[in-house]
């Protein structure tokens, strides 16, 4: 069961096959393990960071720049320590950005094509801005979705839950984002995070001829649908 807006407000017994919670409606429930996910937070404490000219915001996190430099020149700050997204291709990126800059190089930060994975089954991989996000922008786009029932490959393996999203704006064409549900999303969104990353639209992307039989070719086919040119679905 998946219960969403709800607060676990107490494990009321604990046993050797398992727990019985209290969630905040009143209602019960009884499980075999318990997994605490309540995030993370910098650990910038007592590191003498006091005697530096930095800035530290409200959440306690370094403040920095794009080029991750912190309001201190020459001292930069990369991952968890300055918040956001809060994952290791992140901060392994803001790490390349702040040595580049460290050398002379000059490198800035670019969020707005960093891919997410959930590793469910089926996985989640989103990218870019999702529908919700667009309509609070007051963007005009177009929404085109292909579901894995129509993939060849996907009956292949027989793996045929979920489906492509892409979000395409209105006035240009270009990708703005995806979401992905299904088998290998995690692999597979990183080709719609080069399309936003590049600014490509969905007329170079649904014109890019994709292998058969494969799972990728569903990204193909959200792009021909959000072109009105649909073939399997």
């Amino acid at each position: 069961n998946i219960f969403t807006g709800t607060k676990l407000e107490e494990i009321t017994e604990y046993r050797e096959d398992g727990i019985t919670a209290r969630l905040d409606k009143g209602e019960k429930i009884e499980a075999e393990k318990i997994l605490i996910c309540v995030g993370r937070s910098p650990r910038i404490n007592d590191m003498g960071l006091e005697e530096l000219s930095l800035k530290i915001s409200q959440k306690g996190t370094i403040v920095v720049n794009k080029k991750m430099e912190t309001t201190q020149e020459g001292i930069y700050a990369i991952g968890d320590v300055i918040g956001g997204y809060l994952l290791a291709h992140v901060a392994s990126e803001e790490g390349i950005i702040a040595a580049e800059n460290a050398t002379e190089l000059t490198s800035e930060i670019d969020y707005t094509s960093v891919p997410s994975c959930i590793f469910t089954s089926p996985q989640i991989g989103t990218v870019g801005l999702t529908p919700d996000e667009a309509e609070e922008e007051e963007m005009e786009v177009r929404i085109a979705r292909f579901p894995f029932t129509a993939c060849g490959k996907a009956h292949a393996i027989g793996e045929t839950d979920g489906f492509v999203q892409l979000i395409v704006r209105e006035s240009d064409d270009k990708i703005l984002g995806g979401q992905i549900v299904g088998s290998h999303a995690a692999d597979l969104v990183h080709e719609i995070a080069l399309a936003i990353r590049w600014g490509l639209t969905a007329e170079q992307l649904s014109s890019t001829i994709h292998a058969h039989p494969t799972l990728s070719e569903a990204i193909m086919e959200a792009a021909r649908k959000a072109e009105k040119k649909p073939i399997h679905f």
